[in-house]
């Protein structure tokens, strides 16, 4: 068994976790302070998304010093100690690296604005006319992906904002600054690393424009990303750690070369075609209820793909860039309860290592704003306007904002039902949501059946069975139109876990929950006491067969 096959990784939002020095955002003293909890949780890993010296015009990941810590955050001896402390209780670290693309206020590119052509070329600069970028490509965050220098007369490449300049990895120099960076964080006692976009790393040989889209045909998944992926990991020496990239519009055949172990270079890699079920027309602000027929189809597709390919899945719902799932595929009001134990099942129990965001444990919800002077995210202040211009009024932008905002994912952790949900003693960067009072840690702790015990079950189950570590996965109920249901297998003993998606009682097309204890299967996890043939609204139910 690989030695990442049997953990769960937990995110930490630093911002958004827990605020130790009452200056209302979150910081690392914050994190140590919850590591009890997070050892009681049960979590092998945590994921810290960044803290690095930061201008912080994209959350930090625009990262002007990749050795320095935001004094915003802390110091390097917090980092040390959080390290140190987490060790203790057998839980390991994972940095955030934003190796693509770096701040225009870090000192490379500063260098490369004075003139210097060695630092010039750590970057991606193309001599042309101010009024003519050398492509027509657009920028993630929207505009074009070039912007003009001009005392030096030339044009330089940026995916993402402006002031987050795409580095050449086609310079040997720069490939070797990286991997010095991961041995410096590597010799501090990290177990692993989390690659921010790292399939977009490599870029084409000559630029030209995109006739059919906005350029990314050209750089995602490009033409040297797996030799710069494996001479990365091999050069810096974390081979033997827990690593994991961020795939940005990518391909299962691509996925199952940067995670299978034949290929040596990421221990798993996150695909996000799932997350857009519920994108009408592709479009991230047209609503419309997830297509669970779509959502099935494509976990069947990328998990049993990646099991042919001996690639490894990340799994997940929720980050900080992603609504609350409780939201977004459940209920989260009377059925929050059930909607969040299924989905955490689902997820949990398939093929690939678990990552569980801050909150999702608890079954935190979306914020539920009722103004747009609550929201903070940058790309939801844009969408407001650009929504209204659109025709939309302003309720109904707000009722967009509320389902899509990434600003969901980013309200403080809910400790308490004490003021700002027990996250700070002074008012926090942005406000929790209303039900706080309600949905915390201290209230979820007291419960018996709670969702926190309930993922306290999931990671044991992780931890104790094989069978979910390393089990095979086929996928089951393929024409049912409300039910996600897969078998997993290992040395003939096997698991069948039954996820009914709606709001309503469903029944299963393949056999019955009757048929199945007929045949020789027990109940693991679920309320069902072999009741009846249907599954209730938002119910999981848990078959093993030894």
């Amino acid at each position: 068994m690989a030695d990442f096959h049997d953990k769960v990784v937990y995110q930490i939002y630093p911002k958004s976790f827990r605020d130790a020095n009452g200056d209302g955002l979150g910081d690392l003293p914050g994190i140590i302070e919850k590591l009890d909890y997070l050892a009681e949780l049960g979590v092998d890993y945590l994921w810290i998304t960044p803290f690095f010296v930061s201008p912080q015009r994209d959350n930090g990941y625009d990262v002007a010093d990749y050795r320095r810590i935001d004094p915003r955050f802390g110091t390097m001896a917090d980092v040390e100690l959080l390290i140190a402390e987490a060790d203790k209780r057998g839980i390991g670290l994972m940095f955030d690296m934003v190796f693509n693309h770096t701040s225009t206020e870090h000192d490379w590119f500063r260098r490369a604005l004075s003139g210097e052509k060695e630092y010039q070329d750590y970057y991606i600069f193309q001599a042309g006319e101010p009024d003519k970028p050398p492509t027509n490509w657009v920028s993630k965050f929207g505009g074009s992906a070039w912007e003009y220098v001009p005392q030096l007369g030339k044009w330089y490449l940026h995916l993402f904002d402006k002031t987050q300049a795409d580095l050449n990895w086609e310079n040997p120099a720069v490939r070797r600054e990286l991997q010095d960076i991961l041995r410096f964080w590597k010799e501090k006692g990290l177990k692993g690393f989390r690659f921010d976009v790292v399939n977009l790393i490599s870029k084409p040989e000559a630029f030209e424009d995109d006739h059919e889209g906005d350029g990314r045909r050209f750089y995602t998944d490009g033409r040297h990303v797996h030799e710069f992926l494996q001479e990365m990991v091999r050069e810096s020496g974390i081979e033997g750690m827990v690593t994991v990239g961020e795939m940005s519009s990518t391909s299962l055949e691509n996925c199952i070369r940067y995670s299978s172990p034949r290929y040596k270079e990421l221990a798993m890699a996150f695909s996000f075609h799932h997350l857009k079920v519920d994108y009408k027309d592709g479009d991230k602000w047209q609503l419309m209820e997830p297509d669970i027929a779509e959502l099935k189809q494509l976990f069947a597709q990328w998990q049993e793909g990646m099991q042919e390919g001996e690639g490894w899945n990340a799994t997940f719902w929720c980050n900080h860039d992603q609504p609350r799932a409780v939201s977004r595929f459940g209920d989260d009001g009377s059925l929050r309860k059930e909607s969040a134990k299924m989905l955490a099942a689902c997820i949990h129990l398939m093929r690939g290592t678990p990552y569980i965001y801050q909150g999702e444990e608890i079954g935190m919800t979306n914020a539920h704003y009722d103004s747009i002077e609550q929201y903070r995210d940058v790309e939801s202040l844009n969408y407001y306007e650009i929504l209204q211009r659109q025709g939309k009024t302003p309720e109904e932008a707000l009722e967009i904002l509320a389902a899509r905002s990434r600003d969901n994912g980013r309200t403080p952790m809910q400790w308490s039902a004490e003021k700002y949900a027990g996250f700070s003693a002074a008012e926090p960067w942005i406000l929790p949501p209303d039900n706080y009072r309600q949905i915390n840690v201290m209230a979820e702790r007291q419960e018996q059946d709670s969702i926190f015990s309930f993922y306290r079950q999931l990671i044991a189950l992780r931890h104790e069975l094989p069978l979910v570590a390393e089990g095979s996965i086929s996928f089951l109920e393929r024409e049912n139109p409300d039910v996600i249901a897969y078998q997993r297998e290992l040395d003939g003993e096997k698991m069948v876990v039954l996820c009914n998606f709606r709001r309503h009682q469903s029944s299963l097309q393949e056999k019955s929950l009757q048929e199945y204890e007929e045949a020789g299967f027990s109940k693991l996890l679920g309320n069902y006491a072999g009741l009846g043939k249907d599954l209730r609204p938002f119910e999981v139910v848990v078959f093993r067969r030894q």
